[in-house]
């Protein structure tokens, strides 16, 4: 399996390079030459390991069969608790793929538990042997992610950049917390956007990548334009497809929707390549908060970035750059010259606006929605009372987006993307009560009042030291990458 860039075609590489650069060198993102089809019947009798082995070898085809498979093996078993991919019955034909039982409590461990591994192979197929620096900008719970996995991996540095205020109190202690000789961490003047900008600056610096060359330095990515960060994520989709064949709810080849709450759009374009490997997806329903640009683009055709930033109580989403639409965008209109050109006018003038026919070719696919805070606060108090069901803020967004495209007979499949507990004020006021300032002691509140247990890892954040509290602007990240020795 070949993948070539989003804006140029002619950039060719195999799957190990895709992983160890990260982004292309002109700012496009890898994409795979074809979509491998799969037995869906095979494949859904598989455990979670093996599925995960077989789906991601479909695409790491420069990889061993045998180090996919003990990869995913010691990624997926006792680190999740043995609810790899577990998914949870909530009401008639709604159900939660719990995606936050990894060791950092959000979805993101299923990528970002694998993809140090397969970087270092990465390294040792393509007979490399400089160090890896990794830089992360991350709106909340993608940053201690790959903390947790990179930590004190050899040949490997990471930095990871978050927007100051634009987390949960216990989204940042997880990053300011984390060991590692090897890690750092910087929150950022801005939001979102502005991290991920300055990150992606550097990526296409030469002048930068030149001077760490001369130090046997090599950039790469945990972000999601990774593609070891897109592949791993395929599988969960066939997990629940699995899970509800096996209960008897669906018949092989029965539809099965997915609301996923979304800010940069590569989980739930995980869910359109596992619909193009030929699971039987109905609609993909991208669920957005009150920064709701993919709601906007998906109903009109125009992107528009440069608009009001609100900080939401589910900050994971407060995104307005979706980076992986690009790839969407260039499996539908196959074209890279065409994308160059719409991501020229995204960097140039904030926004873009699609043809008509690659719009309605997209709305084939999607369908969008967005919740208000209201209605988040709203939607975790009725999954809570009507259905004995606690979530978080994220999960209540795709909850509430997920009612208004739920179709009769069609299974809705919602994702969860963290615990409930990582943002257990916002949880705790949802529910009616008074939240203390201390997210702690809501932590404790929110167990008191629900009956349902904190994850260890959380709890424990309490007595941790914190390590990191430089605060930089976004223009220093390059600085900050100019740091870094062999």
């Amino acid at each position: 399996m070949q993948f070539f860039s989003t804006r140029d075609r002619n950039r060719v590489v195999n799957a190990s390079q895709a992983i160890a650069q990260g982004l292309s060198d002109e700012g496009g993102l890898f994409v795979p030459q074809s979509f491998p089809k799969v037995d869906v019947a095979s494949i859904c009798a598989l455990d979670y390991p093996e599925m995960a082995a077989a789906i991601v070898g479909q695409y790491l085809t420069d990889y061993s069969q045998p180090f996919l498979t003990e990869a995913a093996k010691t990624t997926y078993g006792e680190a999740f608790d043995g609810k790899a991919g577990y998914l949870a019955h909530v009401s008639d034909e709604v159900y939660s793929l719990e995606l936050w039982h990894g060791p950092t409590c959000a979805f993101k461990d299923y990528a970002l538990q694998l993809m140090p591994k397969l970087l270092v192979e990465a390294k040792k197929n393509l007979g490399r042997t400089e160090k890896t620096l990794i830089l992360v900008a991350t709106s909340g719970d993608t940053g201690k992610a790959a903390l947790d996995g990179y930590h004190d991996i050899p040949g490997v540095e990471i930095a990871v950049f978050f927007p100051t205020g634009g987390t949960s109190e216990i989204q940042r202690l997880q990053m300011a917390t984390q060991e590692g000789d090897n890690v750092a961490v910087y929150a950022v003047h801005g939001n979102f956007d502005d991290a991920q900008t300055g990150v992606k600056r550097v990526f296409g610096d030469t002048a930068i990548a030149a001077e760490l060359a001369k130090r046997n330095i090599r950039l790469s990515s945990a972000n999601s334009i990774n593609w070891g960060r897109l592949v791993p994520q395929i599988v969960y989709y066939f997990a629940a497809y699995a899970q509800l064949l096996k209960a008897g709810q669906i018949a092989l080849g029965d539809a099965v929707d997915f609301c996923v709450p979304t800010g940069n759009f590569g989980d739930i374009l995980a869910g359109y390549y596992a619909k193009q490997m030929g699971l039987p997806v109905g609609k993909l329903v991208c669920a957005s908060n009150e920064n709701n640009v993919l709601t906007d683009f998906l109903t009109t055709g125009t992107y528009t970035a440069r608009r009001a930033f609100y900080k939401t109580t589910s900050p994971s989403m407060d995104i307005l750059v979706s980076s992986n639409l690009e790839r969407l965008l260039y499996h539908v209109t196959g074209s890279d010259t065409e994308v160059a050109s719409l991501m020229k006018q995204l960097n140039e003038t904030g926004s873009y606006t699609v043809r008509p026919e690659t719009l309605a070719a997209i709305q084939e696919s999607f369908a969008c929605g967005w919740s208000s805070e209201a209605q988040v606060a709203g939607e975790i108090r009725a999954r809570y009372e009507q259905d004995h069901y606690l979530c978080d803020t994220h999960t209540a967004v795709a909850f509430h987006v997920a009612a208004q495209h739920k179709r009769d007979g069609v299974p809705m499949v919602v994702l969860s993307t963290a615990s409930p507990f990582k943002f257990p004020r916002s949880v705790l006021e949802a529910l009616g009560h008074a939240a203390p300032a201390n997210d702690f002691e809501a932590m404790q509140q929110l167990e008191e009042a629900t009956g349902c247990t904190a994850p260890a890892s959380l709890s424990a954040l309490r007595q941790k030291a914190e390590r990191f509290h430089t605060v930089i602007d976004p223009e220093q990240i390059a600085q900050v990458a100019l740091r870094y020795q062999a």
